[in-house]
């Protein structure tokens, strides 16, 4: 059983940097692509940040220019770099491994979540 396990969430005022790290306790075949989520109080989960096998990056328009995901293969890692923090990205993040479809599931492994708040 894979597990991804989340660090780096904490703390921080507006303005400042968070980096966010998910490692995967194994690795895991068949990646289609890695992903950031947040979630919000009383809000829905909504997709901040994508990275494909190909090192295609697409961002939430919400995001784009203050955050960077990236990955690390050899230690099965997605990272997510957060700059110019904002009150508003006060959220849970998780991340998600999704495999391509073919073959035995599952197809999606989620972090736990780390919490993100950014103080005015």
């Amino acid at each position: 059983q894979v597990q991804l396990v989340e660090s780096g969430g904490g703390l921080v005022q507006a303005g400042g940097s968070l980096r966010l790290s998910c490692a995967a306790s194994r690795s895991i075949v068949g990646i289609n692509g890695m992903d950031w989520y947040r979630q919000a109080p009383g809000k829905q989960r909504e997709l901040v940040a994508t990275i494909t096998t190909g090192d295609t990056t697409n961002y939430a328009d919400s995001v784009k220019g203050r955050f960077t995901i990236s990955r690390d293969n050899a230690k099965n890692t997605v990272y997510l770099q957060m700059n110019s923090l904002k009150p508003e990205d006060t959220a849970v993040y998780y991340c998600n491994i999704r495999r391509y479809k073919v073959g035995p599931g599952p197809y999606d492994y989620w972090g736990q979540g780390t919490q993100v708040t950014v103080s005015s």
